[in-house]
């Protein structure tokens, strides 16, 4: 007598044997911190930003964080971003006591509407730091433009967005930087860590001090700086899942195309995705009315589901503004992210397709 099937969760991390051998393989050298993994891994990583300079830190919001810094980013500033993201989006910019202003979003493709941050600009305005939030470009042939109409600086926030273009130009080579992350659910991990990728050599050197106190040789500090180096272990672990990227994302990118052929029920919105945008489904976030009493249904037939984010940034007590972002506050509303992940079956795709459709069928 069989059972019922194992529940699907919406994340499935991979921590194979090469990972753990590669790991290990560090370990055993001696060499863990700032060494020949992570030079390897910041120069295997710069084939996918057009070969722009790769500065290796130790997380996606360190990446954030010392790319405004580096472009001297900080007090009297405003930054122009998404509500729609995760917190660290807007951190970063308090961290260097600048100040985030909030712009609505497209409701196809849940980044940064332009004519909302056309509207926003003001003589305070230093940066737009656009999300490309679930794995889809935003509309950089838009903001980048109209940054340089307007002398601002473009942070890249490309930490769910390893391998997504626009337009043939990938995420992280549009702007004056972008920003990776290698949390153990991206797209490829590293453990933890992140990523600043430049076409500026001069940026590219002040956030490798930034990163290493400040100094490239030992003692000899240039400029105020911090730890936040990656180790050797995380740049070991990063480079192999490097290696698989592509084929993952392509995974990924099929069981969405299965995932829209299947959920035809007309209150669900499945992915948009833009004209010259290849997507590559960090999320398969649907749109669907009684959201939570869907993910509840969902988990009662073991199909796991997120909500990426329940509460918009400029809602969160750190921020608490009476801005008015009716598309933002909509999303945060309706949102349920599907699994979507590259070790995912077939038939697990199509278990997740028959679940969404018997729910939603039945409210």
């Amino acid at each position: 007598m069989s059972g019922a099937p194992a529940p699907i969760p919406p994340a499935r991390p991979v921590i194979g044997e090469n990972e753990i051998q590669a790991a290990v393989r560090v370990l055993r050298s001696g060499r863990v911190v700032q060494g020949p993994e992570v030079a390897a891994f910041e120069e295997e990583f710069a084939a996918l930003v057009e070969g722009r300079s790769c500065v290796a830190v130790n997380s996606g919001t360190s990446a954030l964080h010392l790319t405004l810094l580096a472009l001297g980013i900080g007090g009297g500033d405003e930054v122009i971003v998404p509500s729609f993201s995760f917190a660290a989006t807007a951190n970063a910019v308090r961290l260097v006591g600048a100040e985030p202003v909030f712009a609505d979003i497209d409701p196809r493709t849940y980044c940064l509407d332009p004519r909302a941050v056309a509207a926003l600009i003001g003589p305070r305005t230093a940066a737009i730091m656009p999300v490309h939030l679930y794995g889809h470009p935003a509309a950089m042939d838009e903001l980048t433009p109209l940054a340089e109409r307007h002398g601002l600086a473009v942070v890249e926030d490309a930490c769910q967005a390893h391998g997504a273009a626009l337009h043939a130009r990938p995420a992280g080579a549009h702007g004056a930087a972008g920003c990776f992350s290698f949390y153990p659910t991206k797209n490829m991990h590293a453990l933890e860590g992140g990523m600043v990728t430049t076409a500026d050599p001069e940026l590219a050197r002040t956030l490798r001090l930034l990163r290493n106190q400040g100094m490239e040789e030992r003692y000899a500090n240039e400029i105020v700086g911090a730890n936040l180096r990656m180790t050797d272990v995380n740049a070991a672990v990063g480079r192999v899942q490097l290696a698989s990227l592509a084929t993952w994302t392509e995974r990924r990118r099929a069981h969405a195309k299965r995932l829209d052929a299947l959920i035809t029920a007309g209150a669900v919105t499945t992915p948009y995705v833009a004209d010259g945008a290849r997507h590559v489904y960090h999320q398969y976030v649907i749109r669907v009315p009684e959201r939570d009493t869907v993910q509840r249904e969902l988990a009662a037939l073991g199909i796991g589901s997120a909500v990426y984010y329940p509460t918009p940034i400029h809602r969160l007590a750190p921020y608490s503004t009476g801005d008015r972002l009716p598309e933002t506050e909509r999303a945060a509303a309706e949102v349920l992210a599907l699994p979507v992940h590259p070790t995912l079956t077939d038939t697990e795709v199509e278990r997740v397709a028959e679940a969404v459709e018997s729910v939603v069928g039945s409210l």
